[in-house]
């Protein structure tokens, strides 16, 4: 037996909307058939992704696990705590909270829960590697807090930590942040030093290196585990994203393999071998090279913005993005440079062999830019090497079958 609304729920997306059904075939062959290099994406698992699109979308649970403002929430207390358990165990913590909604969400309560408006904080400049919100004065963080921020080294484009130590006795911050969002995986793999141990608090997001969904998390010592979850919900959340949280507690687990080291020490090696590889070809790598997934690379001297490489590359099936380097003479709209990373392209399987090729078909579109032959050469390539390395097979195979409809 069924009811009129029961029927109505059953209907698959295809026959609901099938715009958005379209789209996301689209996106799954865009993903599938070219190679992403932007540092801040990763290629999530099939269980990651179940988790994120699970029946948790419908529950409400206002509060903290045993401590919820709804009821029927003893599931979702389970999948809470799981997340919660798993990120401590990952990182050494003492405490986490998952209930962050992003990255910048994370921040936010990080910074209400140990700072007064007007308090000083001492951050990484926006131009020189720092985030939005670690005090730009356009963001929430530069409103409400005095930054004072600190810089790389023009000679050799480096964290100058003589610079740093400067001005925290100068100024006596309140606090010196500490951001993991981008290295929050090789953190966890033991291929990167971790704050963890010498942080009060620690924000980070979940996607990125650490390959989960998108989200944000903060990881504390005891003494501040009230304070910070207290600032979270309800000083800057209502209602925590129960399935994103289910999805986060799948990254942790995955993250808790050991083949999750095995990954991160490759992405380690991959980018060193992109950056390499593309320094070979006469590009200028910002600093010398990486020790971790993500490097700059300086277009400007040629000619090129960073814009037009991005859109260039993309022609190409390889997806980049602009970005400022350090005393960049362009806007950050235009930018002096392209970032890359290795995250996506480790997560399909490739190895130094493929960061050659890959190199080879970047240096190729940049130094003949314009040349709609040349992109078209370097797409057909990097479909091929892309198909060697075959990601979210059933889903682009859905899209082939409803093109052949």
């Amino acid at each position: 037996m069924t009811t009129e609304a029961n029927t109505r729920m059953q209907r698959p997306l295809d026959k609901v909307d099938p715009q958005i059904a379209d789209l996301l075939r689209e996106e799954a062959v865009r993903q599938a058939t070219g190679l992403e290099l932007i540092p801040s994406e990763n290629l999530v698992s099939e269980a990651v992704l179940e988790a994120m699109g699970s029946i948790f979308t419908n529950k409400y649970a206002e509060g903290y696990p045993g401590k919820r403002y709804y009821g029927g929430c003893e599931f979702a207390d389970k999948v809470e705590q799981l997340a919660i358990d798993r990120a401590k165990q990952l990182f050494g913590a003492d405490h986490a909270n998952v209930q962050a909604h992003s990255g910048t969400s994370a921040n936010v309560a990080v910074y209400m829960s140990a700072l007064k408006p007007g308090d000083t904080v001492l951050g990484m400049a926006l131009a020189h590697g720092g985030h939005l919100t670690h005090g730009h004065p356009l963001n929430f963080s530069g409103r409400m807090y005095k930054f004072v921020e600190y810089h790389v080294r023009q000679e050799d484009e480096r964290i100058d930590y003589d610079e740093i130590e400067k001005l925290a006795q100068e100024h006596k911050p309140k606090m010196i942040f500490v951001d993991m969002a981008h290295i929050a995986g090789l953190v966890a793999a033991g291929v990167h030093p971790s704050p963890v141990p010498h942080a009060d608090i620690v924000s980070t997001t979940t996607h990125k290196t650490l390959r989960g969904p998108r989200g944000g998390m903060v990881l504390s010592k005891a003494a501040f585990a009230k304070e910070i979850d207290k600032l979270t919900f309800p000083g800057t959340q209502g209602g925590p994203l129960v399935h994103t949280i289910a999805a986060k507690a799948v990254c942790f687990m995955e993250a808790l393999e050991p083949s999750f080291i095995e990954y991160q020490k490759q992405v380690a090696s991959n980018a060193k071998a992109l950056a390499n590889a593309i320094s070979r070809h006469g590009f200028r790598v910002v600093s010398g090279g990486t020790d971790n997934h993500v490097f700059l690379v300086e277009v400007h001297p040629r000619g090129i913005t960073g814009s037009d490489a991005e859109k260039a590359l993309d022609r190409a099936g390889i997806t980049v993005n602009k970005n400022a380097i350090p005393f960049d003479p362009l806007p950050p709209m235009k930018a002096g440079g392209i970032r890359l990373g290795s995250p996506s392209v480790t997560s399909r399987g490739m190895k130094e062999p493929e960061m050659e090729l890959i190199a080879n078909g970047v240096a190729e579109v940049l130094t003949h830019m314009g040349d709609a032959g040349v992109e078209q050469k370097v797409r057909k390539q990097v479909a091929e090497l892309a198909a060697r390395f075959p990601i979210y097979e059933s889903r682009t195979r859905a899209a082939a079958t409803h093109a052949r409809v």
